[in-house]
């Protein structure tokens, strides 16, 4: 174990942490199911303490039916479930390298606006490299802070269909 997991671990097994870490990786693995079964919807999704709400056209029962396999399978050992390509970790880790790797390349540019120009191509490949070499970070910090393939003794209590932000949505309410 790394020193970075060794100081993690406290913080990531913390009951509140643990708690929005499970649903978020049954928000993930019932997005993998429902991708699956309804191809070509847009859907997102966003976790926290109570649960997780899905955004998007899905009928009620499908959404029921996804939540439930989603925890059936995660119970199951599917852990890979619990990590999903288009989670905003991702993007997070992919704007804070390219920033960071933008200021790199800018780093120590003179005032000229000339100067500032000329360093741009530089910029835009440091930026477009951290991108690609964020893929991969990003879904590794998945796996190992921002979500769980281990939903332990978590439970669905409710799913509530409503409109969110003027879309179609469900609140997923668990807990344990």
């Amino acid at each position: 174990m790394s020193l970075q997991q060794t100081l993690l671990q406290p913080i990531l097994k913390s009951p509140l942490i643990g708690r929005v870490r499970r649903n978020h990786g049954l928000e993930h693995a019932t997005l993998h199911i429902l991708s699956r079964r309804y191809p070509g919807r847009r859907m997102g999704g966003r976790s926290g303490l109570d649960g997780f709400w899905l955004i998007g056209d899905v009928p009620s029962e499908g959404v029921r039916d996804a939540v439930e396999e989603a925890l059936r399978r995660l119970r199951n050992g599917e852990s890979r479930l619990a990590v999903h390509p288009n989670c905003g970790t991702n993007f997070a880790v992919a704007g804070i390298m390219a920033a960071l790797a933008s200021l790199a390349g800018m780093w120590r540019v003179g005032s000229r606006k000339r100067d500032k120009l000329e360093r741009l191509p530089l910029v835009a490949t440091l930026a477009t490299l951290a991108v690609i070499a964020a893929r991969p970070f990003g879904l590794s910090i998945q796996q190992n802070v921002t979500t769980s393939g281990n939903p332990g003794d978590l439970e669905i209590v409710e799913i509530v269909p409503s409109q969110q932000w003027g879309l179609k949505s469900h609140h997923i309410i668990t807990r344990g």
